[in-house]
């Protein structure tokens, strides 16, 4: 049995995997906020709980916003504020009386798509997560590959490729650069270029509602979205050339992005024809934790 964890600032969620992937059990709960000693006792309790429920051991893998640093070991980069800095994989290990995998999330939304998602039958695949944030994950043969800084798939913080005049000034990323691409394809990205054009200050959710009400401005902006992300594409495209690109997170569920997306990838892409499929994830926002599950071989 495989038991995964989505460790996030508001929720934590466990779901536990039988061999074929299959769910046996899923439960979320609140995340204790500012509270390590606390964080560590709902994660141990959920594992028990599921343990308990199942009448089996599991293995454990954890999805978390942010990753272990290579050079210290700590967790850094996490939304959960309260566990940068610590060793989270060896202080829980100590509680549960077992080694711990702890992944990004979107390395675990790559990982689990991959397996059994929209890319299952590719050898190659990347995943994106277009959200509050923009982050991505590497799989090959079904293996996740994090890199030797642990960075790998971080697209996000690379600069928008093939730059047009009303993209600049660069707008600033909260990593401290200019231009990255996570400033202009994230939600509050797409929040900024429509309060650009009518003063009025939507939601991303709310953005594409008015474009699919036939709202001139939204529908320009998501437009304009779906360039941006075709650039940003070609440009990964160039580099990995996977067999499958899939599409995470709450701005992926904006209908009208497909249309002509591969056109536009094709576009900019360097090659006469551009086979890469581009598809929207199969298990949603069940992928992070489908995904620490994964982690692990079957026990």
């Amino acid at each position: 049995m495989r038991i995964g964890i989505d460790l996030g600032g508001t929720k934590i969620e466990v779901i536990a995997l039988d061999h074929g992937g299959t769910t046996l059990l899923r439960r979320r709960v609140p995340t204790p906020a500012g509270d390590y000693p606390g964080t560590l006792n709902v994660v141990a309790e959920l594992i028990a709980f599921v343990e308990t429920e199942l009448g089996q051991r599991g293995t454990v893998g954890i999805a978390t916003p942010g990753a272990i640093s290579a050079s210290t070991g700590l967790i850094k980069n996490s939304n959960s504020t309260t566990l940068n800095g610590r060793p989270f994989d060896s202080d829980l290990a100590k509680r549960v009386g077992r080694p711990i995998r702890i992944e990004n999330d979107a390395n675990c939304f790559a990982l689990s798509e991959a397996v059994d998602g929209a890319a299952k039958n590719a050898d190659v695949t990347f995943g994106v997560i277009l959200g509050t944030g923009v982050g991505g994950g590497l799989v090959i043969h079904k293996q996740l590959i994090a890199g030797r800084n642990h960075i790998a798939g971080e697209w996000g913080h690379n600069p928008l490729p093939w730059l047009e005049s009303d993209e600049l000034p660069y707008a600033t990323c909260y990593c401290g650069r200019s231009g990255c691409i996570e400033s202009f394809l994230s939600g509050a990205g797409l929040t900024r270029d429509y309060q650009g054009r009518t003063g009025i200050n939507l939601s991303a959710q709310e953005i594409a509602l008015a474009a699919e009400s036939g709202d001139p401005f939204a529908v320009e902006c998501v437009k304009v979205y779906r360039n941006r992300l075709a650039r940003s594409l070609a440009a990964l495209i160039n580099v990995l050339d996977p067999d499958v690109v899939v599409l995470g997170g709450g701005l992926s569920n904006i209908a009208t992005l497909y249309d002509e997306l591969p056109s536009l990838v094709e576009r900019y892409a360097f090659s006469d024809i551009i086979s890469t499929q581009i598809v929207r994830a199969k298990h949603g926002d069940s992928s992070g934790v489908r995904g620490a599950a994964w982690l692990w071989p079957a026990v």
